[in-house]
């Protein structure tokens, strides 16, 4: 091999590794500050989300609002272990061989609230009481297809701390959710959902 094709060689190298980390960068920054497109990998959001459905996770609003109750978040639940070596912070900020499972629910205490979930004694139904007042929840499934309550549960009442959220899915029957795991937080959320962007029949804001 010639000296003019080492140098040539050398070159292209150059130029392919400069083109990764550009590619790794854009993906990083584009992930932390934008936001991304998820799946939908379970039935626990039925009917606003039901399975392979694609959406947008924006990160924006992060820096200027906190979350609302009604919003569908994007998290790690407190189950998942987030490591704080090098290679997870990379896996996570670049979504490559990221093994770390994340959730989709919904806000639903917010940080100050007291929350109660009841069961009506007349006909059955399920109600979340905030601030001693029954919430309008017109995107959940179903008021009766809910799980009962147990003491092992957190079903309320209980007063949510500061910058901690009560989560639950819309499908309240087949969904683990706070009842189960507690509150989440505000540390661990990865981002909003706001579009359904896939299949095309079904695009719509969150």
């Amino acid at each position: 091999m010639t000296d003019k094709q080492i140098l040539k060689l050398k070159a292209m190298a150059k130029e392919t590794v400069e083109t990764a980390v550009f590619v790794i960068v854009m993906v990083i920054i584009i992930k932390f500050f934008l936001g991304e497109i998820r799946w939908i990998p379970s039935g626990s959001m039925h009917p606003t989300l039901i399975e392979k459905d694609r959406i947008i996770v924006e990160r924006v609003s992060r820096f200027y609002r906190e979350p609302q109750r009604g919003d569908v978040l994007v998290f790690y639940p407190p189950m998942t272990k987030l490591e704080s070596n090098p290679i997870k912070i990379f896996e996570r900020l670049t979504g490559f061989f990221c093994s770390d499972i994340a959730f989709i629910k919904r806000v639903i205490g917010l940080p100050g609230d007291k929350l109660e979930i009841k069961k009506s004694k007349e006909d059955g139904a399920f109600t979340v009481y905030i601030n001693d007042k029954p919430l309008d929840e017109p995107y959940i499934q179903s008021k009766y297809d809910y799980s009962d309550c147990t003491l092992a549960m957190h079903c309320g009442p209980l007063i949510i701390p500061e910058n901690e959220y009560f989560m639950m899915g819309d499908n309240r029957g087949n969904s683990k959710d706070s009842r189960y795991w507690g509150l989440l937080s505000k540390e661990r959320i990865i981002g909003r959902a706001v579009t359904l962007i896939w299949p095309l029949n079904r695009i719509k804001k969150l």
